[in-house]
């Protein structure tokens, strides 16, 4: 190496190298990952439990015929006093009550699907809560709407619904499912690359 007035430069006496251009602290870039298997179990099974629910809401309006009968006896024999009517109007309110509520329940549960693979916090105790509430449906409906040989298979649908919901939320709880959503984001160390 040569100086501007042409002298050699000595560098026996070891002086330092030269720093290096290339900096090794990267910036973060946002990447997406795919979710963890426990992840994808859970949504897998809580589509099966979507799927479950919406079988039996069909199920339910298909034999709708056969139950608001079974339904209206199950009333008149709790006060036998008032007009035929009554009975079949009670019947049909606690028949569409129950549509409505599984319905409702239904796309609340789509909802928080959506916002837990979206990361949102505390969403799984959104989802717990939707599972108790299934639950007490599950037992309302098997009294007062599951009656007779139409009821055995409501019951049953509605058995794999909450079955699969819980299994899914299982499936939320395993560590690597917890540490996927307290992440938010995915992140590496490195430049942008862009894509055209």
């Amino acid at each position: 190496m040569v100086r501007a007035q042409g002298v050699p430069v000595d560098n026996s006496h070891g002086s330092p190298e030269r720093p290096s251009l290339k900096n090794p602290n990267q910036p973060p870039v946002l990447i997406k990952q795919p979710p963890p298997f426990a992840v994808r179990t859970s949504q897998f099974l809580w589509v099966l439990s979507f799927l479950a629910g919406t079988v039996a809401i069909a199920y339910l309006v298909a034999v709708r015929d056969d139950l608001v009968p079974l339904i209206s006896e199950m009333v008149r024999d709790v006060d036998e006093n008032r007009g035929e009517g009554t009975y079949t109007e009670a019947a049909d309110i606690v028949f569409w009550s129950t549509f409505g509520g599984l319905l409702a329940l239904l796309l609340f549960q789509i909802t928080l699907l959506v916002s837990f693979m979206g990361r949102k916090k505390g969403i799984r105790w959104w989802q717990f809560i939707t599972v108790l509430a299934q639950l007490a449906a599950f037992a309302l409906i098997s009294q007062m709407v599951a009656l007779g040989d139409y009821g055995t298979s409501l019951r049953q649908l509605l058995t794999v619904q909450v079955g699969l919901a819980l299994l899914a939320l299982l499936m939320a709880a395993f560590p690597s499912a917890i540490a996927w959503t307290a992440r938010q984001h995915d992140v590496r160390r490195g430049n942008i690359v862009t894509v055209n």
